[in-house]
């Protein structure tokens, strides 16, 4: 019997939906996601992990150099005042260091610089405290060049970026606030509480963006400068329109808000996976890269050893230095392509951040960890992220809500409560 000619019985089911399924259209595809990307501020969760990184990555900076603020960045350092104003008259870097070369001028600088970074950390007016965080971060890089490392130069970079974002959605004092302003309204309490301390904020910023101005000749680059100045008025604007047109103009506000947001999102992303694709592409043209024994050799300085019995443990195992040594131009050449599969990312995303954690430990650079791990976090899935959340939201509670010396209530109603998303 021919086989070929008896047809077949029966089709593999949901083969006649699979084929018969049309394909949704280019032009409702596009229109769907031009709708999700102009509609709502992608990744909130990663922008405010991002936001609270490298905010606190800067905090422990300013606070270990405390001691050593005037050696680094004040009067006595060796890089003085005037050869810092002549390089920024070459470089047109941003300073506001160089209105004065007063020590009073220094200090109330590094003290808005440190109470800048905790509010934003914190999330408490992140619009402003994000600019203010950006200025505070560039006056005292660039005051002294020489000072810092690759993590200084993310931290350089991420504190522009955060400024467009709106990284206050969640984990915030922000959202905290406005949660509490939609409840009361759901509740029926009457009219939104009248904001003083916004316009406030807003008025003594305007202040010293007026003597920015004044001095703009030994600023730097007027660049931004009129950032700053196109800050300061959206922010006006985005309040008379929230007050007095709450309707459509405040929805085109939104549009304008969230596209800047989502632009800077990836651009943080873009930067992240150029850091590591030069950094791998440049490892692989190193011999000592090639041969496997180039980490051997950073162990071996005892500037880079805090703890000597660990770097000559590891350094001892020729296997091992061989295999973190390729692992790591493999883990970031291969990172920028792993985007493309979740699951590759994610299984590279730990990878790297336990890379830096040990640079970190081994080489006694933890600030600079910190600040890549805070980079590599806004490659963090969703649901891990939420579920962080809810597991510190619920730690705090417990730690603020049960008194000091008392046992937990044992009454229970049989239910556990809903998990929550923290929000402040």
């Amino acid at each position: 019997m021919n086989r070929s000619s008896t047809p077949p019985t029966s089709t593999p089911p949901n083969a006649e939906n699979a084929v018969s399924a049309p394909r949704e259209p280019f032009d409702r595809r596009l229109a769907r996601g031009v709708q999700r990307v102009t509609a709502s501020a992608l990744g909130p969760y990663q922008t405010a992990i991002v936001r609270i990184g490298f905010s606190l990555t800067w905090l422990l900076f300013l606070l270990r150099e405390l001691p050593h603020r005037h050696e680094l960045y004040g009067p006595d350092g060796s890089w003085a005042w005037g050869l810092a104003r002549q390089l920024i008259a070459q470089n047109d870097a941003f300073t506001v260091l160089m209105w004065s070369d007063s020590a009073f001028w220094f200090e109330t600088v590094y003290v808005l610089a440190l109470l800048s970074a905790l509010l934003l950390l914190l999330g408490w007016r992140t619009r402003a405290m994000s600019v203010v965080f950006m200025v505070g971060v560039l006056s005292m890089q660039n005051r002294s060049v020489f000072v810092g490392d690759g993590g200084d130069n993310v931290i350089h970079l991420a504190a522009i970026y955060l400024v467009l974002t709106r990284c206050g959605q969640v984990w915030s004092l922000d959202a905290r606030r406005a949660a509490r302003e939609a409840e009361r309204a759901a509740e029926g309490a009457g009219a939104p509480r009248r904001d003083i301390v916004g316009p406030l904020l807003w008025t003594v910023l305007g202040g010293l963006l007026l003597a920015a101005t004044y001095y703009s000749d030994t600023n730097g680059s007027a660049w931004l400068l009129v950032l700053l100045w196109v800050l300061w008025l959206g922010q006006a604007l985005w309040w008379l329109v929230c007050r007095y047109a709450p309707g459509e103009p405040r929805t085109l506000l939104d549009v304008l808000a969230n596209l800047t947001h989502n632009a800077a999102l990836v651009v943080i992303m873009a930067e992240v996976c150029l850091i590591y694709a030069t950094a791998g592409w440049y490892k692989i043209q190193g011999s000592r890269w090639q041969d496997g024994t180039a980490l051997y050799y950073p162990l071996q300085l005892d500037y880079f050893a805090p703890w000597p019995v660990l770097s000559d443990l590891l350094g001892s195992s020729g296997v091992m230095v061989m295999v973190l040594t390729y692992g790591t131009v493999l883990i970031q050449v291969a990172f920028p392509f792993a985007l493309f599969n979740r699951k590759v990312k994610n299984v590279l995303l730990v990878a790297m951040m336990l890379e830096h954690a040990g640079i970190a430990v081994l080489l006694g650079l933890p600030l600079f960890s910190l600040a890549m791990i805070s980079a590599d976090a806004v490659f963090l899935p969703t649901a891990f992220l939420v579920w962080l959340g809810v597991r510190v939201g619920r730690g705090k509670d417990r730690l603020l809500s049960r008194p000091r010396g008392t046992v937990p209530d044992q009454r229970r109603t049989g239910e556990e409560a809903a998990p929550r998303t923290l929000v402040g």
